[in-house]
């Protein structure tokens, strides 16, 4: 047999083991296609802050050993039993969401983001880490009206839809501050500006090289997470995964303001004094995705947004996740097969 031959046979994945451990290159066997799957080809995969806290254990439905990744742009390569969408040739996206019941009250009631027992990408299903992966065709969002490259596009599918749902909770706002501005905010910083929202960009302390992006894409301020922007926000979004923020974010909202916190994992909150939260402030969380916001967020994206991404080869994803972990990042990392 060939060299090509063999390679049709397999594939490759970084996995994680175990967590805390690096991921570890391996070859399988080439998958079937199940009903209501299909085999995707990854063209790219973008690193999510949530592949940071599934390799630290940090999440209690990660599933171990498990490949990571869940901003995925590929080509349907197969088709299981039962799938008319999407079709062989088609360019989709696989984000988050991998399944969900469809029984429960949440599920039935267009909320099923908050499913009793989903199921997620690169979490409790081998992700995107991969030169090929296994998805449901029912989760599945097409992208073949889109003609940007496959790594601009990975970071839509996570950050992208996170920071979308992130900003509809936060309400009708002129001002908004972002806390955290990492791939999610540099996407949500742009659409809003589009917007007319005014940007108010937090930082870590003393980040100047992150604040002068932030400026580059429209924020009218900038400056560190202990830093008061010149007048109470209307809303913030706290995307950096540290509790501490909380009540500082609170302490920068109008009375009425309101505090979305938008990522999976988050550090402690710690006590605050209740003159943080009066005055009908309030604080709210996002949580996961659902297939509308993927419809929606790709219709309201337009050309408001140009992701700005670092690439790696698929055996440097452990590069990777060390540049997001230490902030080294202006934007996004996206992951691209050899």
């Amino acid at each position: 047999m060939s060299d090509a031959e063999t390679m049709k046979d397999e594939y490759r994945v970084m996995q994680l083991v175990a967590p805390g451990m690096p991921l570890a290159e391996a070859t399988r066997p080439m998958p079937q296609p199940a009903a209501g799957q299909v085999l995707v080809r990854v063209e790219a995969c973008g690193v999510c802050r949530t592949d940071l806290h599934v390799a630290d254990g940090e999440l209690p439905q990660a599933r171990y050993p498990i490949v990571p990744g869940h901003e995925v742009v590929g080509t349907v390569e197969d088709v299981g039993a039962g799938v008319t969408s999407p079709a062989v040739g088609e360019r989709i996206g696989v984000p988050w969401l991998g399944r969900t019941c469809g029984r429960c009250d949440f599920c039935l009631g267009d909320r099923e983001n908050l499913c009793d027992a989903p199921e997620f990408i690169g979490c409790t299903l081998d992700g995107g880490f991969a030169t090929h992966m296994l998805a449901d065709a029912a989760y599945c969002l097409r992208l073949g009206d889109i003609s940007a490259e496959p790594a601009s596009l990975a970071p839509l599918l996570c950050a992208g839809l996170i920071g979308w749902r992130a900003f509809r909770a936060a309400g009708p706002c002129r001002d908004l501050g972002l806390y955290g501005f990492g791939a999610a905010a540099h996407i949500l910083c742009q659409m809003a500006v589009a917007r007319g929202v005014s940007v108010y960009a937090f930082t870590r302390p003393g980040d100047g090289a992150t604040q002068a992006f932030a400026r580059s894409l429209g924020a009218c301020w900038a400056g560190g997470s202990d830093d008061a922007p010149p007048h109470p926000l209307d809303a913030t979004i706290i995307f950096a995964p540290v509790g501490a923020l909380v009540p500082i974010a609170l302490g920068r909202v109008r009375k009425g303001g309101r505090v979305v916190c938008a990522g999976i994992h988050m550090s402690d909150i710690p006590g605050f004094e209740y003159r943080r939260l009066w005055g009908e402030r309030e604080l709210v969380s996002v949580a996961n995705l659902t297939r509308e916001d993927g419809r929606t967020f790709f219709l309201a994206a337009g050309d408001d947004v140009r992701t700005r991404v670092r690439t790696y080869p698929l055996r440097d994803a452990n590069l990777a996740l060390e540049a997001l972990r230490e902030g080294s990042l202006s934007g996004a990392a996206v992951i691209v097969p050899d």
